[in-house]
């Protein structure tokens, strides 16, 4: 029966309206419309959010989880990370130009470049399950998942999810679990179901292959420009890999509490005495140090470098993933780079694990004496004053320790890789640098990141030009590349590009990078030959001097850089070089002119 929604005015003459009546007048009036305008008159039934299926701790011995992004030795050192904490998890392949057309198929249209690429390579891996391996749909379904980051924000970013889901139930994999990891959430997960176990013991392994190859990749980059004999890089940094990876699998967490954790966890806010002892473990013993000073030796030892060879060193920057992948995804610009006779200088992650720490703590600071949905207390309200006041120097002190941690174990792991890889960059350094161009408050993307490293890199004499990555149409990019023009001008020796990546157009933006390139060619070598000239012997004189059986050490890849100091008006890995080398063979009479 229809609801009367309205008394009669004049129950002796008028009739009551009803609400059925009503929607029955609007739906004709509707169709009249959209009749008139030519337009399908059919409701149009949008993509909603279905109800996810849980992962629950039952479900880890058989689901296989999903993964990528990184770039191709992060994914391997996570992936071992994760199964040396009892997880079946697999890698997604880098992605190609095919994922990318994948994705566009099954996908909106407008999306980012990320979005397609890895939502093509997720849907292409699950065909690959269902056509050559032989699985059902059904069983891909049950036995796996996609576990992927996500956040709101000002982009397209926050959209990923849902880009996910669309896509894969247009490509006949509906229903397949996505599952998102907050990047800003810490280990308070709360939307994962309890088949991951965001504990104390998933941030270390995850923080410790994170380190571990953030570093290797750095140190790979920067020998394999200058080998003396082609491939060998590639070779030793394998090797190196696979026996991180192997230690990541290995590691065990069980550890038996001590006498000192024991006393840590009654002093300080640590849970328990078990993690106290992993912490202790963390932070005081060698299990990846010892490994790591291992492999150093090995580099030394197995490759040879000629660091008289001058190369640009083009710092790479910009959004997250752009910057990060190794494939068709920034249109393979890495490979690029070191084949136009490039020095690249890739991105740590643990940048941005700092940097988040880093808007935590900015964030407290913004919201300091005030509480969520309470009133700000009284003139008189000492106590309650008091209690916030704890409250804030609480937090402060976790995150301001949390970002000291981070720093001193990737230093840790640093020096015992030789040394030669870049520190963290200060983050309120960068925020100082980054802040009267680009606000430090505002969020989206890499914030600030991109001006501030832009100035960092060029002003310390890191990098002869800045390469800024980011998908087409990357808003947060976008805005960094309007407040770069501020930067350019003030910093008139910074050569900066700013490459938009699709799926298309790799020759354009190869040809921009070379003239970018070009240029810092001509300054690389202009302060090379400065340097060879300010020594007072000829190039041939030093390499003769380098290519001596007993200077083997300047030969050596790490040796020959930790030898070398820091000069603050030099850039030039070879610059930096023939001015040491020059003033050994001064100070001991060698072959002067």
């Amino acid at each position: 029966m229809a609801t009367q929604i309205a008394p009669a005015l004049d129950s002796a003459t008028a009739l009551p309206i009803y609400e059925s009546e009503i929607k029955s007048r609007l739906e004709l009036e509707r169709a009249r419309l959209l009749a008139e305008a030519g337009l399908p008159s059919e409701r149009i039934q949008h993509f909603k959010r279905p109800s996810e299926r849980p992962f629950t701790k039952a479900d880890r011995e058989r689901v296989t989880v999903l993964f990528g992004g990184f770039t191709l030795r992060h994914d391997r050192l996570v992936q071992a990370a994760l199964s040396g904490l009892g997880y079946k998890v697999d890698r997604v392949p880098t992605p190609v130009k095919a994922d990318f057309q994948t994705g566009k198929e099954f996908g909106n249209n407008g999306q980012c470049n990320p979005t397609y690429f890895t939502v093509g390579a997720l849907v292409n891996y699950l065909r690959d399950l269902r056509d050559k391996q032989g699985l059902s749909t059904e069983q891909i379904l049950g036995d796996y998942a996609f576990i992927t980051a996500g956040a709101c924000g000002p982009c397209r970013f926050g959209m990923y999810e849902a880009e996910y889901r669309l896509a894969l139930r247009n490509s006949g994999f509906d229903g397949f679990r996505v599952m998102l990891f907050d990047q800003s959430g810490g280990l308070n997960q709360t939307d994962i179901e309890r088949g991951f176990e965001f504990n104390f013991d998933f941030m270390l392994s995850l923080l410790n292959s994170v380190f571990l190859g953030d570093l290797l990749n750095e140190i790979a980059y920067h020998v394999r420009p200058y080998e003396t004999v082609a491939g060998r890089t590639n070779e030793v940094f394998e090797k190196a890999t696979q026996r991180l990876t192997e230690k990541l699998r290995s590691k065990k967490y069980n550890l038996k509490p001590g006498m000192t954790a024991r006393l840590l966890s009654k002093i300080t806010p640590v849970d328990s005495d078990a993690m106290a002892e992993k912490f202790i473990d963390q932070l005081f013993r060698d299990y990846y140090t010892s490994v790591c000073e291992e492999i150093a030796a090995t580099i030394d030892e197995e490759i040879e470098v000629d660091y008289t060879r001058a190369k640009p060193i083009c710092k790479v920057t910009g959004e997250f993933w752009a910057q990060t992948t190794e494939g068709d995804g920034n249109f393979n610009m890495f490979p690029f780079l070191e084949r136009e006779g490039a020095e690249v200088l890739v991105e740590p992650i643990s940048t941005w694990v700092s940097y988040l720490l880093h808007q935590n703590i900015a964030r407290a600071h913004d919201a300091r004496g005030l509480v969520e949905g309470q009133p700000v207390p009284g003139k008189w309200d000492i106590r309650g004053k008091i209690q916030r006041e704890i409250r804030y120097y609480s937090k402060l002190a976790k995150l301001t320790l949390g970002q000291r941690i981070l720093r001193r174990e990737y230093e840790r792991i640093r020096n015992a890789l030789g040394g030669t890889a870049h520190e963290l960059a200060c983050q309120k350094h960068l925020e100082r640098q980054g802040h009267p161009y680009y606000n430090s408050r505002l969020g989206g993307g890499e914030g600030h990141l991109e001006v501030a490293k832009a100035i960092y890199y060029s002003a310390k004499k890191y990098a002869h030009m800045v390469l800024s990555l980011k998908p087409f149409g990357c808003m947060p990019s976008t805005q960094s590349d309007g407040a770069q023009a501020a930067v350019v001008s003030h910093f008139p020796d910074l050569i900066y590009i700013p490459i938009e990546t699709s799926g298309e157009g790799d020759v354009n933006a190869h040809s921009r990078v070379q003239m970018a390139l070009g240029e810092a060619k001509v300054k690389s070598r202009a302060e090379f030959q400065a340097e060879v000239q300010k020594t007072g012997f000829s190039l041939d004189q030093i390499r003769a001097y380098i290519a001596k059986p007993e200077h083997r050490e300047l030969r050596r890849p790490l040796k020959a850089m930790q030898l070398v100091p820091h000069y603050d008006d030099i850039t030039g890995r070879a610059a930096k070089f023939v001015r040491y080398v020059g003033e050994r063979m001064k100070a001991e009479g060698s072959m002067s002119n």
